[in-house]
């Protein structure tokens, strides 16, 4: 289950979770709405190559 939730992108808010922690960022880190809307911003804002 872990590697189909790597491969659809499931865990990408846990693994910016892990790397908020490690890179000892002061701030609090977004909330996972957050994440998914900033994310969907910043794809749309730059388009590469992906499906659909």
């Amino acid at each position: 289950m872990r590697f189909a939730s790597g491969v659809l992108g499931a865990d990408k808010y846990e693994r910016y979770l892990e790397y908020h922690r490690r890179s000892g960022c002061s701030g609090e880190p977004l909330s996972e709405r957050e994440y998914w809307r900033e994310l969907s911003a910043h794809q749309e804002a730059n388009p590469q190559g992906r499906c659909c």
